[in-house]
């Protein structure tokens, strides 16, 4: 993808000395889900190890919404989940029956409303709806201001000296200079983490 970063000397620079992220092909919505709240706050290697300990709980690994809600929280538990996860698995599971999270009927509906859909079920907040649109949706302008790793990368890329709430406003500001493109921009920062600062 070629893209013009122009407007942006930190990103031109970035988009120059690393590879092009790869796309993310079309996944499972409502399994995509289902994965990052399983992982949240938690290590790789100990999210997979719980994610597949989960998924064995099902027929062909597949955890089918019915069968999710026909588990007790205490069997859920057994796998390496909390009691809140638990329960914001089955919400999932519940919410899928009634909405079928399935990309066919999301893919239509634009960003703002699949993230405020997504949060409609507790457990799931704005940063996880992204997270979904931004990989198995393949969506290009997203933007997750409160993802940690973006906000350090940026600080440290561009310098920022600011805090709090004029934090968030400056890098919302650097952030528009990427519009169409955010996605693959915080993509670019993600995989810049072991990069020192570009010298100008």
């Amino acid at each position: 993808m070629n893209i013009n970063w122009q407007h942006d000397p930190v990103m031109n620079r970035l988009a120059e000395v690393l590879p092009v992220p790869t796309s993310y092909q079309q996944q499972d919505i409502y399994l995509a889900l289902l994965s990052s709240i399983i992982s949240q706050q938690l290590s790789t290697k100990v999210a997979r190890v719980i994610r597949e300990r989960f998924l064995s709980l099902f027929p062909d690994k597949y955890p089918q919404a019915e069968l999710v809600l026909k588990l007790q929280i205490d069997d859920l538990k057994k796998v390496g989940l909390s009691t809140a996860k638990a329960g914001y698995v089955q919400n999932i599971a519940r919410f899928h029956l009634d909405f079928p999270l399935s990309y066919e009927h999301l893919q239509p509906l634009p960003d703002e409303e699949l993230i405020a859909l997504f949060t409609q079920i507790k457990g799931v907040g704005i940063w996880t709806a992204q997270m979904v649109l931004m990989f198995p949706m393949n969506r290009p302008d997203v933007f997750p201001v409160d993802d940690l790793a973006i906000q350090q990368q940026m600080i440290k890329f561009y310098q920022i000296q600011e805090s709090g709430k004029q934090l968030r406003e400056r890098l919302f500001t650097i952030a528009e200079n990427w519009r169409p493109h955010r996605t693959l921009a915080c993509r670019y920062l993600w995989d810049a983490k072991d990069l020192v600062p570009l010298q100008s």
